[in-house]
């Protein structure tokens, strides 16, 4: 069997970029009005709304080609972290129909990012493994 830690990573980046960046697609076309209001709901100034093109597009695309891998991810884990606060804050502790916990994909979302934040592209990326931000 061949055992490849890179293959890993590899893996790990395109399943979260493309899973995050379909999130991202999804607000280009249906907009972030939703996200607007839910910022200014609590106080804070709807245009930071726009921020999420960052963290759902911008980003993913880095981590799929393994550029500035490190960066995007910890980009990602805010987004995440951000995403939890503002819609499911009340779901934290509770559990779904399936006995999983109720953000389980937030969770993995959030998790995957910060394992490639740790973890770096690679060498099956652009940056190759070595630059720091890789």
């Amino acid at each position: 069997m061949i055992r490849s830690d890179d293959t890993g990573k590899l893996v790990l980046r395109l399943a979260l970029g493309i899973l995050i960046l379909l999130h991202g697609i999804a607000k280009i076309n249906g907009g972030v009005g939703f996200l607007s209001s839910t910022l200014a709901s609590h106080g804070l100034p709807g245009a930071l709304a726009y921020l999420v093109y960052i963290g759902e597009i911008v980003a993913p695309v880095l981590l799929i080609i393994g550029l500035y891998t490190r960066p995007a991810a910890w980009i990602m884990v805010i987004n995440m972290l951000v995403a939890i606060w503002l819609v499911h804050m009340k779901e934290l502790g509770l559990l779904n129909k399936q006995g999983g916990w109720a953000l389980e994909l937030q969770g993995m979302y959030l998790f995957g990012a910060l394992a490639v934040a740790f973890l770096g592209a690679g060498r099956f990326s652009i940056g190759g493994t070595g630059g720091k931000y890789n």
